[in-house]
């Protein structure tokens, strides 16, 4: 659906999906933001939200802090993994500059407090409007320089042995068609390897399809890989097409792959024999070509000893296997890291901080990271965010106390 812009010409229309177990505030808003033109989406919990984002396109959220059966940091982040453009804007009764940085340093671009000022929350709203269109922009096209470079700094250049060791295994891989498991901690850059992967492949002008198995149910899991047919459950008020065949002729990444539950396990193992599957409620076979590359940070050997992941699918995911290293055992890396998040960043928020100071980059460097590259990513942007306008220098005062006091052990 398509709104009119102000010099005539046709845009998108932008939704917005609100989560909050206040009714009178999700009315308010509602209310608000379809005045302005905004398809809205309302939820009364976490779970509803992600139902919600489950089948729609979701371009800002706006979700309260404090909710009785799923927290705003965690719908948010949950929400980011299926909708990675998207942007997350967090209300909170409590005015504090901890909160704020908090819900930034978690993913929030910005903050409503309780009771809050329409004109301020309109203004909020229109920001991340704008900004989420710019991030939708970037992902949808991999050839986009910063999408380029991202990769590259991560991949093509890195100073550490180990990550130099695995750039040589993707330099090798990329051009197969064999299956990649992807393994290491938490916040390390698997969807990084499986995206330099897919950019020096034969696919890489086909599409880069991501989805997240551990962000949905069982059911919601097995329609967003498969499709559905129309009417094929409660709700299925149309034929909707799966990730396998979104990624046809490109690759497919499945993350948290040892999440998924042994009847879709089943399913997926079938489309990698035989190239071929049927959508939920469908009878028609449907036949793809997909690289696929699944990663994980689960011990998936003790899961099948376990008898929750089976043992034939494992040998189909692991033909290649990569172990990307934590960060802390490649600090070399570090550096280059840094000026990459600074460069994006900077572009995000409109700042200028060029540089880091010796003191802070040796905090930085001294750091464990136990959060790994995700956790170095929200430190610069906190530090570019919280920093003062014109700061050009990231100097040891700006990082987390956690960051400037603690070193590698």
């Amino acid at each position: 659906m398509e709104t009119a812009s102000k010099d005539g010409t046709s845009a998108p229309q932008r939704n917005l999906l609100i989560a909050d177990d206040e009714q009178n505030i999700r009315r308010v808003l509602e209310a608000i933001f379809k005045k302005d033109g905004y398809q809205v989406f309302t939820a009364e919990n976490g779970v509803k939200a992600l139902e919600i984002a489950a089948a729609n396109n979701i371009d800002v959220l706006v979700t309260d802090l404090i909710m009785p059966d799923m927290n705003g940091v965690e719908l948010l982040q949950k929400i980011k993994v299926k909708h990675p453009g998207s942007v997350a804007i967090m209300i909170t009764a409590y005015a504090t500059i901890k909160t704020c940085v908090d819900a930034m340093r978690y993913g929030a671009a910005d903050y409503i407090t309780k009771p809050f000022d329409v004109s301020e929350v309109r203004a909020i709203v229109k920001r991340c409007v704008e900004r989420a269109a710019e991030q939708k922009e970037t992902i949808s096209s991999p050839s986009a320089a910063s999408s380029k470079k991202r990769v590259a700094n991560a991949f093509t250049e890195p100073a550490s042995p180990a990550m130099k060791h695995i750039y040589q295994m993707i330099s090798r891989v990329a051009a197969s068609r064999a299956t990649v498991l992807v393994r290491g901690e938490s916040g390390t850059g698997k969807e990084l390897v499986a995206r330099a992967l897919h950019q020096q492949s034969d696919r890489a002008t086909g599409p880069f399809v991501a989805i997240s198995c551990a962000a949905l149910s069982e059911n919601l899991l097995e329609s967003e890989l498969f499709g559905h047919d129309k009417n094929a459950f409660t709700g299925a008020l149309a034929e909707k097409k799966g990730r396998f065949e979104m990624a046809h002729g490109g690759t497919l990444f499945l993350d948290e792959i040892g999440d998924i539950s042994p009847s879709v396990q089943i399913k997926l193992l079938r489309v990698l024999q035989q190239r071929e599957f049927e959508r939920v409620g469908g009878t028609k076979t449907i036949k793809v070509d997909v690289r696929l590359i699944a990663a994980t940070n689960a011990d998936l050997e003790m899961l099948i000893k376990q008898g929750k992941f089976r043992e034939d699918l494992y040998y189909r995911l692991d033909v290649i296997q990569i172990l990307v290293p934590p960060l802390r055992d490649r600090a070399e890396d570090i550096t280059l890291l840094v000026d990459d998040f600074l460069d994006r960043f900077n572009r995000e928020n409109g700042r200028n901080m060029i540089s880091v100071s010796p003191e802070a980059m040796l905090a930085l460097t001294s750091y464990s990271w136990p959060g790994n590259v995700r956790e170095l990513e929200n430190v610069i942007e906190r530090c570019i965010v919280m920093s003062d306008p014109e700061s050009t220098v990231l100097i040891p005062a700006m990082l987390p106390t956690m960051v400037r006091e603690r070193s590698l052990r």
